[in-house]
């Protein structure tokens, strides 16, 4: 006993020593992920309240407790800090947990390089949503066991990594939303683990590998958005057998759709839309059974819709529209149990409308218009009770309206105009509860207009109705009153009659009013003063009678008044002459007397104005009026008025030579006061660098939102340094308005100039943007260069513009408005690629701060969508309004205003000179350019046309805008980047 008790001892010895060494080991390897996660805290900006701030740093033995921290057996392997607002960067000391088989970092703003390597037991991988720069050029043969890694939405520019094929168990490769250039590498297609692949996003130029036919576990591919490729789809394509998701939308593929993607079963979704495929569709696309969403939009596919399509019963979209696709739609279609959206407009089908369409269906969207298509409106198109857009204009249909759609409450948007209805309107179709646009002008539809049933009293959303050029009668109901959000109201060419009634002045959210052209009688009710929204108003061509109410001049927006052909009498009331906003007004043809008012508006009205009315006289009129003349007693007094306002403006230019002055000096002395700089991009400067920019020398523009300098930084690159102006009350410590900084700061987009740094002060705020060697678009159509922007050039500024704000429009979460769309905030680089500029600053400018060409919040006149006068509130589709305006800039070269003269914008003028037709698109095209295209200017000025529609909801949005730029198939020679191929020799214009 006493002997084993003497050989027991080495033995507990030796296992006392060994389990120290371990939890040495242990504690060491502990304490070395402790220093690894102290450091990346260090390198990293957050909130006080951000659950970083709680990481102990005095206390090594909680890091297993800390937020976004997991431990195993004393070790980190996960850590977890996903969407915490995180700035700052990425310590390489992170490669230091190299136990660690999670690392999740997406959605912060990180900046600079970051590089990930000597982990061998990471698995998942997500530095998405951040805004990383650099190459991706990692040693990925110490990441052996990497499975998932997600990149998306960062700044990485280069050629894609070819190092990432040493990623033997790679499954998810996601580096799409970056600036990778140059051609998908053919050995891609060597990494056969791959079930998801996305490269969709960037620069990518080329033909898509065929190689990539050898990745058959692939199961979602994205490609496209704004990659563009040269060729079409690769056949070898038809092997993916497991893919369930293919995305090769908007990248310019051409060439035909290949019988072999029939092989695709697994496949549900197959988006191709927004390329330039041609041929037919191929009826080996009627194998993939399982196909959920099917979108060949925006192509040139010819030919009719394949009768093998008949087995796709799980499809729940489709969407061919915007081709030229012919033949009748296959009947076939109203049998998919689980169609959702059907969209076949701008084709040229011919026939009927399927009879069972929406019979046994849950359809929700059916666009049917532009076609040649005939016979009736299916009854059961809305028997689900689900539908909410019907659209089904310009065709040839016939026969009346279906009763059901009487009592479709889902509907919201409903466009039958232009067709050959007839019959009479169903009864409550224009109070249902969720309609807010109706069309179903220019048919032939008859019979009166219905008053709203008495058990319905919750409010209506009609926003638009047009009822025009149809045979309706009888007189309007009062209940018409009770569409409260009715913004434009149409009813000319028909044959209402009686009295207009006193409650239309209910309708106090309307903009236009045209009742003109049919045989309304009695008097103008004076309630329309309470319609103080108005900015069009028609009752031309009725039988109205009585004196014109002086109430109307309530309308103080008002700029259309057409009372002509009529029965009014009496004389036309002064006060309306005091009407600024009134552009143009017809008083013709009725039998009005007395005389003309010469004052304020009435001195710019055409005498054909007032024609048709022989008891009217004035010195407008060529007919004198026997009125003694008088002189004002304040006459006298002119000269000495003048001598005091001459007084009066000296003494201000004085005042402001003196604030200027105190303001430099103010500026000199703030530079030595504490600044803070935020950089969003990888700088080699100081505040200091930039400061030095912001001298009077330097400045290269002036608008409402600030003064731009231009700076060069020590390592030679130039900069654009923005000193806001009308920031009154708001600084870097405003958390709001810093916040919103950041957020412009994150925002990423080859077509919008990047901020790269912010700069503050307690009273001056600095934005600094890369330079935009070409100036602004303003500047290069406007200015005083003499030269001007080729065609091919003005179509690719028009598209990359368009592309900048459809990215802060539909990309972005929220979306973001730019409220100040204009040719002087799209700035080109040298190679006269266009940048959207100033984005999101216009909502900070208070009254005192905006120029006197801007309004504080809608943007710079000219360019101001016309609802916001009687809104005050701008949205996506304001901008898309002063978007709009833009093209026309383009198209005819002239300024918003000032060229047209008073009172008419560039929109006036243009829908005067061409009727709103696109083919007398030649009368206004800018005269200094040559080899137009006319085709292609056509289609640019419908674009234009649609963009500035007077009611918001009838523009398209931007996502449309983009589409219908791209999809165009034009044949102009390749742009050219150097300045001689854009600007040539110039002529004067008219």
């Amino acid at each position: 006993m006493k002997n084993f008790q003497q050989n027991m001892v080495p033995f507990f010895v030796l296992t006392l020593t060994f389990f120290s060494l371990v939890g040495t080991c242990f504690s060491s390897s502990l304490i070395s992920d402790f220093h690894s996660l102290i450091s990346l805290k260090h390198g990293f900006e957050f909130e006080s309240n951000t659950v970083i701030s709680t990481w102990n740093s005095s206390d090594p033995n909680s890091i297993c407790s800390w937020a976004g921290i997991k431990c195993f057996q004393g070790r980190v392997i996960s850590l977890n800090v996903t969407n915490l607002a995180l700035y700052g960067s990425v310590s390489p000391e992170i490669s230091r947990l190299d136990n660690l088989m999670e690392l999740l970092i997406d959605g912060n703003n990180f900046t600079g390089e970051i590089k990930i390597e000597n982990m061998g037991s990471l698995r998942f991988l997500n530095i998405s949503n951040n805004q990383f720069s650099g190459n991706l050029d990692w040693n990925y043969s110490s990441l052996a066991n990497l499975e998932v890694f997600d990149a998306y939405n960062n700044n990485f520019s280069a050629l894609l990594p070819v190092g990432i094929l040493d990623l033997k168990n790679l499954k998810h490769l996601e580096v799409g939303g970056n600036y990778f250039y140059g051609k998908i590498p053919a050995s891609y297609g060597n990494m056969i683990g791959l079930e998801y692949l996305s490269l969709a996003g960037n620069d990518l130029r080329g033909k898509i590998p065929p190689e990539l036919g050898n990745l058959t576990n692939l199961r979602e591919i994205y490609l496209g958005y704004y990659n563009v490729f040269e060729g079409g789809l690769p056949r070898e394509f038809g092997k993916l057998v497991n893919l369930v998701h293919m995305d090769l939308s908007s990248c310019e593929l051409d060439g035909t759709i290949h019988l072999e993607l029939g092989n695709l079963k697994s496949l549900d979704t197959m988006f191709l839309h927004l390329n330039r495929l041609y041929g037919i569709v191929p009826k080996e696309l009627g194998n993939l059974t399982n196909l959920v969403n099917l979108d060949l939009s925006f192509n040139a596919l010819n030919g009719e819709i394949p009768y093998e399509m008949i087995n796709l019963k799980k499809l729940r979209l489709l969407n061919l529209f915007l081709n030229r696709l012919h033949g009748r739609i296959p009947d076939f279609i109203a049998d998919y149990p689980e169609l959702q959206v059907l969209g076949l407009w701008m084709n040229n089908f011919t026939g009927i409308i399927p009879a069972n369409l929406g019979l046994n269906q849950n359809l929700q969207d059916l666009d049917l218009s532009s076609n040649k298509l005939t016979g009736t409106i299916p009854k059961g198109v809305c028997a689900s009770k689900q539908l909410k857009i019907l659209i089904l204009n310009k065709n040839f249909l016939f026969g009346s309206i279906p009763e059901d759609l009487g009592t479709c409450s889902s509907l919201v948007r409903v466009r039958l105009g232009q067709n050959y209805l007839n019959g009479s309107i169903p009864d409550g179709f224009i109070y249902l509860p969720e309609l807010n646009f109706l069309e179903l002008q220019n048919n032939m539809l008859s019979g009166t207009l219905s008053e709203r049933g008495t058990s319905s009293s919750n409010p209506t959303k009609l926003g638009q109705m047009n009822l025009s050029n149809n045979r309706l009668s009888g007189s309007l109901p009062f209940s018409l009153s009770n569409l409260s959000s009715l913004q434009i109201l149409l009813l000319s060419g028909n044959n209402f009659s009686g009295p207009i009634p006193p409650s239309i002045g209910e309708l106090h959210q309307a903009l236009k009013l045209d009742l003109s052209r049919n045989s309304f009688t009695g008097k103008i009710p004076p309630e329309i003063g309470n319609c103080v929204h108005l900015t069009y108003l028609d009752f031309s061509q009725n039988c109205l009678s009585g004196s014109i109410p002086p109430e109307i001049c309530n309308n103080r927006i008002l700029n259309y008044l057409n009372l002509s052909r009529n029965h009014l009498n009496d004389t036309i009331p002064n006060s309306i002459g005091s009407m600024k906003s009134l552009t143009t007004a017809d008083f013709s043809f009725n039998d009005l007397s007395g005389k003309l008012p010469e004052s304020g508006e009435f001195s710019v009205f055409n005498a054909s104005s007032f024609a048709g009315n022989p008891r009217l006289c004035g010195s407008l009129l060529h007919n004198p009026c026997n009125v003694t003349a008088f002189t004002s007693p304040k006459g006298k007094s002119r000269g000495s008025f003048k001598l005091i306002f001459a007084l009066g403006l000296l003494m201000c230019f004085v005042v402001f030579i003196a604030a200027a002055i105190i303001k430099a000096k103010s500026f000199k002395k703030k530079a030595s006061d504490s600044w803070k700089m935020t950089a969003f991009q990888k700088l080699d400067c100081t505040v200091s660098n930039v400061l030095e920019c912001v001298k009077d020398g330097n400045v290269i523009g002036r608008g409402g939102a600030g003064i731009v300098f231009h700076g060069k930084m020590p390592n030679g690159v130039d900069i654009a340094v923005k000193k806001l102006l009308g920031f009154n009350g708001i600084n870097s410590h405003d958390r709001g308005f810093r916040a919103e900084i950041r957020t412009l700061g994150n925002i990423r987009h080859r077509n919008i100039v990047k901020l790269l740094a912010f700069c503050s002060n307690k009273d001056t705020n600095l934005l600094v943007y890369e330079y935009m060697r070409n100036g602004s678009l303003g500047e290069a159509l406007h200015g005083k260069k003499g030269g001007f922007l080729s065609w091919n050039i003005r179509y690719k500024i028009a598209l990359d513009a368009a592309k900048g704000l459809c990215y802060l429009h539909h990309d972005c979460t929220p979306s973001i408005l730019h409220r100040d769309v204009k040719s002087n905030n799209i700035l080109l680089n040298s190679s006269f690629e266009a940048h959207v500029a100033d984005f999101g600053l216009a909502k900070f400018l208070v009254d005192g701060g905006a120029s006197q060409c801007m309004s504080a919040i809608a943007g710079s006149y000219g360019y101001i969508a016309p609802e916001y006068a009687y809104t005050l509130k701008v949205n996506e589709k304001s901008d898309v309004y002063s978007y709009g305006v833009v093209l026309l800039e383009l198209i005819t070269g002239r300024k918003p205003v000032g060229e047209f003269g008073e009172g008419v914008d560039i929109v006036r003028w243009i829908k005067q000179a061409t009727d709103c037709r696109r083919e007398r698109v030649t009368d206004i095209i800018d005269p200094r350019l040559t080899m137009v295209p006319q085709e292609e200017a056509m289609h640019f000025f419908f674009i234009a046309m649609l963009c500035i529609q007077e009611n918001s909801v009838e523009r398209p949005t931007m996502r449309e805008v983009v589409q219908m730029l791209s999809e165009f198939p034009r044949h102009s020679q390749e742009v050219q980047s150097s300045s001689s191929a854009v600007y040539q020799q110039s002529k004067k214009k008219p």
